[in-house]
């Protein structure tokens, strides 16, 4: 299992005293950091050139998921408590920085903030495109945004940046949606949907709605529903009640989706010139237990506790060098 390692900065002159290294799939990545977790407010981050030969270990621990995902890294640790976080990338102060935060200090930096009912996550002048063949389309003539009409390769609603759609939602009725299951068609829409990089599916009514179908078993709805969220995770499917919420649903996603495009575009320059680790985390020193199960298997004779005689301890460090 790849670990989560925090060493100590041997630079002296930095104001960052440690050194974490993150173990993604790509390569390994190392920040410099103000602290060894953020616990009560978010943690500043720098790249750092390299990782030290000798390191000075602070904490070491095994990794459950270290993944990029747009403008952030999300770590988690296989530990019980301090295990969720993300490492940011975010622009401040007119420049690149990475900031280290949790769930916690996310809470405590905006306390009691209601979330805002105007545009979509900051998102000005928002345009979508509503597919040519939408009949009845929506207006979004409440929210802050403007739309054109034109054919879609996929979903009625879609929002796109410099000629690419980055976004796209499919609207369906109840009744639609049963149409589509029951027809067979469902998989192929979802399959173009797939194709978008952030897209999702919305009905116009509650998913309790499902189980009062009369012309037919409920439990083929349900079951095609949760076949479709284990075939296509990419793309969510929204039960919203009614039309005016599920059309509300439409406008925040395609908001959101063109804000963390955007974000993510502008962390891409920091993100490729992260530096890449170049030396191994050193392992770490085996147990006594460890060594003894070793010696048993391998047929030496030790006792069940106390104690391992040097010899011992030498065999297993020669059975395990290099």
């Amino acid at each position: 299992m790849e670990e989560f390692v925090i060493a100590r900065n041997p630079d002296p002159d930095s104001t960052l005293p440690f050194l974490v290294r993150l173990p993604l799939r790509s390569g390994a990545v190392v920040l410099k950091v103000r602290d060894t977790w953020p616990r009560t407010a978010k943690v500043y981050c720098h790249p750092s050139d390299d990782w030290p030969t000798d390191p000075e270990i602070v904490e070491r621990v095994p990794v459950r998921s270290c993944i990029r995902r747009g403008a952030a890294i999300d770590l988690v640790l296989d530990r019980g408590r301090e295990n969720r976080s993300q490492f940011v990338f975010t622009k401040a102060r007119g420049r690149q920085m990475v900031f280290w935060q949790s769930a916690r200090t996310q809470k405590q930096a905006r306390p009691n903030v209601s979330l805002p009912t105007a545009r979509a996550s900051g998102v000005e002048g928002l345009e979508i495109i509503v597919d040519s063949h939408e009949r009845y389309a929506w207006k979004f003539s409440h929210q802050q945004a403007s739309t054109i009409q034109r054919a879609l390769p996929a979903g009625d609603y879609a929002v796109e940046r410099d000629g690419v759609i980055v976004a796209s939602v499919e609207r369906k009725s109840l009744v639609d949606l049963v149409a589509t299951i029951t027809g067979g068609k469902l998989w192929y829409l979802l399959a173009d949907l797939a194709t978008v990089d952030r897209a999702a599916l919305v009905v116009e009514d509650r998913y309790s709605q499902v189980f009062k179908l009369d012309r037919v078993r409920p439990t083929v709805i349900a079951e095609a529903v949760a076949e479709a969220a284990i075939r296509y995770p990419s793309v969510p499917i929204a039960f919203c009640e009614t039309r005016p919420l599920a059309q509300e649903w439409t406008y925040r996603f395609l908001g959101a989706a063109v804000a963390e495009h955007d974000r993510t575009e502008g962390a891409d320059d920091l993100a490729d010139e992260l530096p890449e680790a170049r030396h191994e985390v050193p392992r770490a020193e085996p147990t006594t237990a460890e060594i003894r199960a070793w010696a048993l298997a391998n047929g030496f004779n030790v006792s069940d506790r106390g104690r391992l005689r040097p010899e011992i301890r030498t065999a297993y460090s020669n059975a395990h060098a290099g």
